[in-house]
Formats: structure tokens, C-alpha cells, sequence
């Protein structure tokens, strides 16, 4: 194979690239209707980095093959003054999580292309590629230093006496197919514990080429850096002398690990080969408190190295508690509460510059941008000004890249997948920069979003998105669905989904109300808490107030009404059908929590269910949880009536197929029709693209049964 192919073949034989199959065909474009084919068409915009000169702009695009059922993600640069873009890689391999060096000379990125996930680095123009590490399975992420003299990696590693195979305990008994254990976290996610951890490894680097690394966190450790299960590489932080090393790590095991949250903020000196545990040596501090039993995470340092912010959560078990933006100083082990008494949670932080701090925040069902700033160094009792949020209007930020004053963002909304937009700092103002998907949305009409407020049951104002069909027209009647969220505490934002796609439902004819009920964020902390321990409570009175005021509208169909939801919003489903008063002709419940009791037993991140359920099943004492288990859903199968579509994933260890089974199982004894649909090789979600497509024939199919063809 020729080693010139836009500059980025290495001169090992490399597989055919996989054809994508994304353009329209002949009879979608007169169609002009947005369907399950037609999404799995668009390309997925991530990764956007701006270089440090901020003239080039890198950044991922993932696209898919149906045939071949898999997707390939390639890299792409753009000139920020010229407009132009260049793809900088092939369809041949996967190539992802683009990093500049900090003189702007070398893009570095994982790539699959010599048959394992190592390192490469190549110029901006695609030229010079060269393989960074070689290393005896896949690199999962990397990060480089400034001097480019060391590069910290992430790999899988097997943990000596952490073996639970059984061919691996007993030697002489190689076919044998068990797992054993003797504590809890059997399984996490969508794996089982094998004995596996990830691990964070130090490496120096010459001429980019780095050499075999050190594993800092310790060969015996049978924990993950970064924490599982989302391996979230933004856990791990190069200061900027690169010299340190600041990571997440949450040091437990067993039990101890499946009811806590607490995880540190850990620095790894280079030189000393010395670890400290910020969270639990600084005791010093302006604020009263002097311990972090909370999850901590998502360490970045300052310009000039001389602190570490990081977000902490305060409640010890709470996984949605308010994210509080915590500095660090290195020079005194201080800890400040930059944002106390501030309502929202803040994420994915950034330096501008050593006294300002950009964020993003979840306010009143959007994300945004945001800014504050530090007092000057030296003034006394100096505080950081109030967090101001920078951008607004009806859109989600989802993240964004800066460099000398220039900022791009990822944005989406209801009714446009991830595009870049610049930002001006000043006022806010976006303006569209891609155009990724631009020739799918000139062929395809889309409904409109109208943003509701509806009164509750206790008085107060609850933002209620309305998705409209294309070609709305209101002297119709159209079916309408209940978009029941899950979480709980996850905000129905202006995001764009690929597996709950609401212009998707609204193009097959549907209303959709997706109503943000109590226990959501962004409208906060009140309103985000209330819902712990109370499940069965304030929660569906809202969800009921939401759909009964859209239905006062003469174009809503009151006859043909339908209720949809998954993981928590399975749950909202199951005890909706219920307690729903035949308001509803169908429900659909997609990895919903069942059954209290033996959900208890099933999962693994007990932390959940003894802060949002109050605690355990056999706690009598305990009136909260005593009052969660009442409600739970499987107690009120006696009043169910309706259509139900139930769908799971076979590898789902958070909320185990096992509770669809028992619903399954409850309304077919109950004689109400039910369907079942598990995916043997999804968990809580559904990714691959054939089983996307069968999940929405099945999802469509059972709505335009019972609910377009409601009698």
C-alpha cells in the first residue's frame, strides 16, 4: 500500500476503508422526513481543540455503515481564518482524541492503524506520521506534557490477586467458565469485574517516541484511574511545567467502593515519584470544611501552576449532588469554595486566564457558558466574583475549546445535531461555524420547539418542552407522547440524542412533551433534591400536570395519548401505568427499575439507592425507605390496563434485565399485551446501528398501533 494517501498511511498493510453510506437516497429526498435511516446517516461531530495559536481548529467526525454495521471516527482540521477543511485522515482505522502539543507544531491522537489503539502524532498538514507508543495491548488515553519529555497513558492491566476467573484460580482446570468473588462489585456497568483494573501509567519520551511507562497508581491497586465506569479521561491533568501529574482516583474496593462516592483529587511528582492525596492533606482552609467524603473530580490547573480547581460534590453517597468549584493553592494546601451559596452545578472547567475561570452550567433546561473571576493575588479577604452565565438562549453548550481570547463550542439543539459555533466572550454571541450535517437538514423538514411553562400541583412553574410535527398544523389533532426522563437527576436540555430523539418522534407524526419535573437540574437545588426519597411523589404529579395542560389544546388528542421512558423514566412508566387513570393507550419502558426490592440486590452502585430510596429493603425503621419500597411499581401491576412495550439490554448491570423480565412476566399474567425486546449485546443504552434501527421499528411499530390506531 502507498504511503502518501492523505499523508496518514503508515507502510504496514492496513485494511480497505469502510464505506460510509450517508448520503440520501432519491426517494428520502422527496420524502423529506427525518426517520430512523435517514439519522444514522449523520455524522457525529466531538473532540473539537483549537491549536494553541488559535488559527486551526482539529476535531472528530464519526460516521456509519449500516451494512457493516459499525462506525469509524476520522480526523478533520480547519483553517480558522480560511474556512477551509481538510480531512487529515482515512475510513481504514479509527482515529480519535486529538491533542495539540503546546507548540502548535504536532497534532497528537489514538490511533488503531498498526492493529492495537496506540499513540501517533503527525503535523497539522497530516505529514510526518509516526507511531508514539508501542505498547502490548490498546492505549485508551493519553496526554502529553508541554516539553513533550513525558506522556501519562491509561491501560487495562491485570491486578495480581484480583484473579476471579476460575481457569485462572485453579491452573489444572483451563476449561472451567466461572467467576468467584468474595465482596461486592461483582460487575459494573456493562462488564464483570475479571480481575481487570485500568491504570495510569508515566512515561519519558525522545524524538516522539515514548518508552515503557511506570504504573503510578500500583501494580497491586484493584481500582481504575480514570474512575470507572465512564473512564472519563478528563479525570487526568498535566500542570503546565509538566512536572505533575493531578488525577481522580477513587482508592476502594468491594463493598467499601459500591456505597461511596468519595473520590480524591491525587498529584504525582515527577521527579520524587511521590503521591499526594489533596483532598485528604489539605486542611487548611477558608471555608468550614476540611474533608471531601464526596465525589471530587476533574483537576485543572492554573496558568502558573500555583493551584488546582476541581468540583467537588459536599454530600457523601449523593452522585447528583451540587458539583461546588473547590481551588486548590499548591504553595499552602488551601482549599477555597469559589462558588458558595451559587445554585448550579458547575462543569467542564477551563482557565482563561490566572484570574478567570470558564464553565459550563445547567440553567432552566439548557447549558451554557460561563465565567467568573478571581479576586486579584494579594488584595485581603479578596472573593471571586458571582458566577455570570456569558451565553443564552434556547440551545445546549456541551463543550468548548479556547485559546488567545478565541472560544468554539459544541453546540445542539432539539432540532440540529452537534455543530461549532464561535463565541464572543464579550457578549455571547454565537455564530454557526460547520456545517456537518447541512445537506441532510436541506432535504428533511423538521417540527418546531416551543418552550411552555406549566403550574404544578404545589403552585409553581415547571418548563415543559413541546415538539412539534413538521408541517404543524394547528387545526389537526396529532397523538401525543409523555417523554418521561431518566436520571432522575439528568436535565431535558436542548440536546440531541441519538437513541430518545425527539424530532425523530415528532416527524412520525407525534406531539412530544417532554416536561422537566422535580428532581432535574439547572433550575436548582430545591428542585433538584426533592425528588430523593420521593419517587413516587411530586415527581409523577408533574409529569401528569404536563401532559393533562397540553392536552387542554385543541390540537392535542386527548383519545390517543402515549407514555415513554427509559432507566428512570422506565420506572416513571411502570408506576405511571398504575395510577394513570386510562389516560394513556400505550406505554414503553426501556431499562426501567421494576421491582424495589430485588433492584436492590440486582445493582451494583448501592451509593444510588440508599441516598435516592432512603436506604435498604429490610431498614423497617427507616420511614423513607420504608415508604420508597410501598411505591414501588411491582406493587400496583393489580391496576395496569394498557399496551406496554418493555425493552432491555441484556448487558445492563445497572438496572439488570432481570427487572424487565418481571415486568414482562407481570403484565402477560395480568392479560395485558406486552412485548419484550432484549438485546443480547447491549446494556443500558442501545449503540450499534442494526440493533438502533430494530429498537426504533419496535418503538414506532408499537405506537402506531396502539396509539395512531387507538380506537
Amino acid at each position: 500500500m502507498a504511503c502518501t494517501t492523505l499523508g496518514i498511511t503508515s507502510c504496514t498493510e492496513r485494511p480497505q476503508p469502510l464505506e460510509i453510506d450517508n448520503a440520501l437516497t432519491a426517494e428520502e429526498i422527496a420524502a423529506g422526513r427525518f426517520t430512523p435511516e435517514v439519522m444514522w446517516k449523520m455524522g457525529r461531530l466531538a473532540e473539537s481543540k483549537l491549536s494553541p495559536d488559535a488559527q486551526q481548529l482539529v476535531y472528530t467526525v464519526t460516521y456509519y455503515s449500516m451494512k457493516e454495521n459499525r462506525g469509524v471516527t476520522a480526523l478533520y482540521l480547519r483553517d480558522m481564518a480560511a474556512g477551509e477543511v481538510r480531512q487529515l485522515t482515512d475510513h481504514a482505522s479509527n482515529n480519535a482524541s486529538p491533542a495539540w502539543s503546546a507548540d502548535g507544531r504536532w497534532i497528537y491522537f489514538l490511533s488503531d492503524r498498526s492493529g492495537s489503539q496506540q499513540v501517533w502524532r503527525m503535523t497539522p498538514d497530516g505529514g510526518e506520521i509516526q507511531q508514539v507508543t508501542a505498547i502490548d495491548g490498546d492505549v485508551e488515553g493519553f496526554g502529553v506534557n508541554a516539553p513533550q519529555s513525558r506522556i501519562w497513558y491509561v491501560q487495562s492491566v491485570a491486578v495480581p490477586g484480583a484473579e476471579r476467573l476460575s481457569s485462572d484460580i485453579y491452573k489444572d482446570m483451563p476449561a472451567s467458565k466461572a467467576r468467584i468473588y468474595d465482596d461486592l462489585m461483582c460487575r459494573h456497568w456493562n462488564y464483570w469485574d475479571e480481575g481487570k483494573y485500568r491504570h495510569l501509567f508515566v512515561a519519558d519520551m525522545a524524538d516522539g517516541k515514548a518508552a515503557q511507562g511506570s504504573d503510578i497508581v500500583g501494580a497491586e491497586a484493584a481500582w481504575d484511574v480514570p474512575m470507572a465506569p465512564y473512564f472519563d479521561m478528563g479525570e487526568i491533568a498535566w500542570n503546565n511545567a509538566g512536572t505533575q501529574l493531578a488525577y481522580t482516583c477513587k482508592p476502594m474496593t468491594g463493598t467499601q467502593y459500591a456505597c461511596s462516592t468519595d473520590s480524591d483529587i491525587f498529584v504525582y511528582d515527577c521527579a520524587s515519584g511521590q503521591t499526594v492525596n489533596i483532598c485528604k492533606t489539605g486542611e487548611r482552609t477558608t471555608q468550614p470544611f476540611n474533608r471531601f467524603p464526596g465525589y471530587d473530580k476533574y483537576p485543572v490547573w492554573s496558568p502558573d501552576d500555583s493551584c488546582i480547581v476541581f468540583r467537588s460534590m459536599a454530600t457523601p453517597g449523593y452522585e447528583a449532588d451540587r458539583e461546588r468549584l473547590i481551588r486548590y493553592d499548591c504553595r499552602t494546601a488551601e482549599m477555597t469554595d469559589l462558588t458558595p451559596g451559587y445554585d448550579y452545578s458547575i462543569t467542564n472547567v477551563a482557565w482563561g486566564d490566572t484570574r478567570t475561570l470558564w464553565f459550563i452550567v445547567p440553567y432552566h433546561g439548557t447549558y451554557q457558558l460561563g465565567r467568573l473571576t478571581l479576586p486579584e493575588a494579594g488584595v485581603a479577604n479578596g472573593q471571586p466574583s458571582a458566577p455570570t452565565l456569558v451565553t443564552q438562549g434556547d440551545q445546549d453548550i456541551n463543550a468548548f475549546t479556547m485559546a488567545q481570547g478565541r472560544i468554539v463550542a459544541e453546540v445542539t439543539t432539539m432540532r440540529q445535531a452537534a455543530e461549532q459555533y464561535t463565541v464572543d466572550p464579550a457578549d455571547g454571541t454565537l455564530e454557526q461555524l460547520s456545517e456537518i450535517n447541512g445537506e441532510i437538514y436541506k432535504h428533511i423538514r423538521l417540527g418546531q420547539v416551543q418552550k411552555r411553562w406549566v403550574t404544578t400541583t404545589d403552585g409553581k412553574q415547571m418548563l415543559t418542552w413541546v415538539i412539534l410535527p413538521p408541517d404543524f398544523d394547528p387545526a389537526k389533532k396529532y397523538p401525543t407522547l409523555l417523554f418521561c426522563e431518566g436520571g432522575p437527576q439528568s436535565v431535558v436540555s436542548q440536546g440531541w440524542s441519538y437513541r430518545w430523539n425527539f424530532a425523530l418522534m415528532a416527524s412520525q407524526g407525534y406531539v412530544v412533551v417532554a416536561p422537566n419535573r422535580r428532581g432535574v437540574p439547572s433550575f436548582g437545588q430545591e428542585w433538584l433534591e426533592q425528588i430523593s426519597g420521593d419517587y413516587s411523589g411530586q415527581n409523577i404529579r408533574d409529569y401528569l400536570s404536563a401532559i393533562d395542560d397540553v392536552a387542554r389544546e385543541p390540537w392535542c388528542d386527548r383519545d390517543r395519548l402515549g407514555c415513554v421512558g427509559a432507566s428512570y423514566g422506565g420506572y416513571s412508566v411502570y408506576f405511571l401505568a398504575g395510577c394513570h387513570e386510562k389516560r394513556f393507550k400505550a406505554f414503553i419502558a426501556h431499562c426501567g427499575i421494576f421491582n424495589f426490592e430485588s433492584m436492590y440486590g440486582h445493582t451494583e452502585e448501592l451509593f444510588f439507592i440508599n441516598h435516592d430510596y432512603g436506604g435498604a429493603y429490610w431498614e423497617k425503621d427507616n420511614a423513607t425507605a420504608m415508604r420508597s419500597y410501598a411505591n414501588s411499581p411491582h406493587k400496583f401491576v393489580n391496576r395496569w390496563d394498557t399496551p406496554i412495550l418493555i425493552i432491555t439490554g441484556e448487558y445492563d448491570f445497572r438496572i439488570p434485565y432481570t427487572q424487565s423480565l418481571e415486568a414482562f412476566t407481570a403484565a402477560r399474567l395480568h392479560g395485558i399485551p406486552a412485548r419484550l425486546v432484549s438485546f443480547e449485546n447491549e446494556g443500558h443504552q442501545v449503540f450499534k446501528p442494526q440493533n438502533s434501527l430494530v429498537w426504533n421499528r419496535e418503538f414506532f411499530g408499537w405506537l402506531d398501533k396502539y396509539v395512531k390506531g387507538a380506537e
